[in-house]
């Protein structure tokens, strides 16, 4: 009797069979090809090390010399099969992992390297991510993770990388638990409840673990602008000066009656016109007299240096950069850059860090530079040292640079404009954290006119301390000194009408920022997640760059409030409850729990809420907005859609008819490359990342594109229409 072996069938046909043989031939012909290409003299005398990127390989490379074989893993090389859960949920939830697809070749190099090389050490990003891929390399390699294999690199220089070397460690198996309970939370949660989207709402919708929670956040605030009832409120402001009109003041009013007109920063007492009319004929009719004036200096601290989420906060208000954008820039800077003089060098440290720690040898180098290059009036007596809220992985240090003594300027032809920006703002941060304090002196003038008290504050910067390097951003207005007891002459009265504005919708770096503050996810996770949620086209930015939920973000965010908003694990849209779930994933890495014992605690009230929202009626998505045209290709109505790019406009046929169109919005000028011509006009559109730019209405005919705003006016040296470029006017064509 023939016993098939598993996943053998006895009964190929001959055709089958011959398919087989040549398919085997072929794979031992493609192995072949790549031991061929692999150079193994010598090999067996070397080291080899395997890195994440292609780019750091090419560094470490430099900086090691022949003695070492320096080749990239491109990523994960193991990870769970996209097409299928692959996590087997009744044998304790053990997850199937797959070598990534087109890294067969790749893996073959790997273990071909590794038999003959003297030893292999795995240095992989120093965080769980990292830690994971290291794990998993050793495994494919037949390497044991408990001997000394592991290298961790936090700054790609000379000294770092060789000193990193000398001391390899163990896998740091608890941060790999932490990863896979992480992966298999993420992976449980996408592949059970994104196929009751796609049932219940639409198909081919998906939800995740914190991708679900910062689309609640951006639904609530929507929901409170929407309900939100403006209240009307006056602002009157006095002009006056002193007798001998040397001093001018601009006085708000205060209080009335001895209390208080404001209230959560503004004179929401007021509350009509007649009560300020009334304000303003009391202080007409009365002197207007000193009865305080006080000045106190303050110290202004500086700003500690940068982690993972501020970074990303500063380089949003600073360059404009998106999360994304910035993590990799902030990439290309740690892996290395050519300077000329000194090689190929890392600007600044590991970038995925939520420590705000510097290193003794980092701070006294910044403590040098600081007094050799502005002066010991700017260095504190001790060193500054800063402290993270909440856990914080301080085996990282904060994001610094390498070398203080490379200034962004002593380095900008080396370094790309956007590589520049962003160093330069990480440079400046890093050297301010060490420096004295500003003193500034804050000043309160009170005055009393019958009835109603009023009110001026200044603001004079007495010492700029860290603000030599770090803008300080002053709020107040200088003010002269004014003298107890004197009366001021009445100048003028200004009284202005307003309304209470609702809250602001979260811009991507706020919404970054209140994640972090709510204690949802990682650093290496927040550029991902509002990414993610314009994937799946849920949120839209609006002109403001502010992020607004679509309509099927809303429909979806509510589906999800129903069923999966429980005071138990399946409170997936709880910001409490995800937050929770981190902390006990940073547990798992501490070793304080079992990565099973959260992941199927989490399972158990799960699973029961997914059956149940199997059983719920499928939600009416809102309907499409007709334009009032028609179809010209078929005849239906025209409809605004929403996509994965932004609006559109399609045919109500659909799928019968695939028309559509972009919506071109005019802003008023003529293309600069046919306008004059072809009747080009400059219109605004979105990029996949739905990024502003402006193109011809006559694309593809017309290749025209900027992503500055084009203006009406031309360049007085060679024509060329202006741009808006931020806060400057350029010209494109002699800059």
């Amino acid at each position: 009797m023939r016993v098939a072996k598993k996943g053998k069938n006895i009964t190929d046909s001959p055709e089958k069979k011959a398919k087989n043989v040549k398919k085997t031939a072929s794979k031992k012909t493609a192995s072949a090809k790549v031991k061929s290409s692999i150079n193994l003299s010598n090999v067996n005398s070397k080291t080899l090390i395997i890195v994440e990127s292609p780019t750091k390989a090419k560094s470490l490379s430099k900086m090691l010399g022949s003695n070492y074989i320096v080749r990239s893993s491109i990523g994960h090389i193991r990870d769970l099969p996209k097409s299928r859960m692959a996590v087997d949920i009744e044998n304790n939830f053990k997850p199937e992992y797959i070598l990534v697809k087109g890294k067969t070749a790749l893996k073959n190099e790997l273990s071909e390297l590794s038999k003959h090389a003297k030893n292999t050490l795995l240095a992989s990003d120093p965080d769980r991510e990292g830690e994971a891929i290291a794990w998993h390399l050793a495994d494919l390699l037949e390497m044991d993770p408990q001997d000394k294999c592991r290298v961790r690199f936090y700054e790609i220089t000379p000294n770092a990388v060789k000193d990193a070397v000398k001391k390899p460690e163990e896998i740091d198996v608890r941060k790999v638990d932490a990863q896979q309970a992480r992966r298999i939370l993420d992976r449980l949660v996408g592949y059970t409840l994104s196929p009751v989207l796609w049932k219940k709402v639409r198909f081919g919708l998906s939800a995740g673990r914190v991708q679900s929670v910062a689309l609640a956040l951006i639904c609530m605030r929507e929901r409170e602008i929407l309900s939100f009832i403006p209240e009307e409120y006056w602002t009157i402001v006095i002009g006056a000066s002193s007798k001998d009109n040397k001093r001018e003041y601009m006085l708000r009013a205060h209080t009335l009656d001895g209390v208080s007109l404001y209230k959560e920063g503004k004179s929401l007492l007021i509350k009509n016109e007649a009560t300020a009319d009334r304000i303003i004929s009391e202080i007409k009719a009365n002197r207007i007299i000193v009865s305080a004036f006080n000045v106190k200096e303050s110290l202004r601290k500086a700003p500690p240096p940068f982690r993972t989420s501020t970074l990303q906060q500063e380089a949003s208000r600073r360059t404009g950069f998106a999360p994304r954008r910035t993590m990799r820039i902030a990439q290309e800077l740690f892996e290395g850059i050519t300077i000329p003089g000194k090689g190929t060098v890392g600007l600044i440290t590991y970038m995925r860090t939520d420590s705000l720690r510097l290193a003794e040898e980092a701070i006294n180098s910044c403590r040098d530079y600081i007094k050799d290059n502005f002066g010991n009036e700017y260095l504190p007596k001790s060193s500054i040292t800063y402290s993270a809220n909440g856990r914080s992985q301080d085996a990282h240090e904060a994001i610094r640079p390498t070398d203080i003594t490379l200034s962004p300027e002593s380095i900008k032809k080396a370094l790309s404009p956007d590589q520049f920006k962003l160093y330069d703002i990480i440079w400046r941060r890093a050297v301010a954290c060490q420096m004295s304090p500003a003193v500034v002196a804050n000043s309160t003038l009170d005055a009393q006119s019958g009835s109603v008290g009023l009110r001026q504050l200044g603001e004079v910067l007495i010492f700029e301390g860290y603000g030599k390097v770090w803008p300080l951003e002053l709020k107040g207005e200088r003010m002269e000194n004014a003298i107890k007891g004197e009366e001021l002459k009445f100048k003028s009265a200004e009284k202005e009408q307003k309304f209470t504005r609702p809250p602001a919708r979260y811009s991507e770096a706020s919404l970054i920022k209140k994640l972090e503050e709510d204690g949802v996810g990682r650093p290496s996770t927040y550029a991902s997640i509002v990414d993610t949620l314009y994937d799946r086209n849920y949120v839209k930015p609006n002109e403001e760059k502010r992020l607004e939920p679509t309509p099927l973000g809303t429909t979806v965010d509510d589906f999800l409030h129903q069923y999966f908003n429980n005071e138990n694990y399946s409170s997936i849209v709880d910001v409490g409850f995800t937050a929770k779930m981190e902390k006990n994933l940073d547990e798992v890495e501490e070793d304080r729990r079992k990565w099973l014992d959260v992941v199927s605690e989490f399972w158990k009230d799960f699973s029961p809420t997914v059956e149940e929202a199997q059983n719920a009626e499928r939600v009416k998505l809102p309907e499409a907005e007709p334009i009032g045209e028609d179809c010209p290709n078929c005849g239906h109505s025209l409809v605004l859609k929403n996509g994965r790019f932004g609006d559109f406009i399609a045919c109500s046929g659909y799928p019968n008819c695939k028309y559509t169109r972009p919506i071109l919005e005019k802003i008023g000028i003529k293309c600069p490359k046919c306008g004059e011509t072809d009747d080009g006009h400059v219109v605004k559109r979105r990029s996949r990342n739905g990024r502003t730019f402006y193109g011809c209405s006559k694309y593809p005919n017309c290749d025209y594109v900027s992503w500055n705003k084009p203006m009406s006016d031309k360049c007085p040296e060679c024509g060329a229409i202006m741009e808006n470029k931020g806060k400057t006017i350029v010209c494109p064509q002699c800059g």
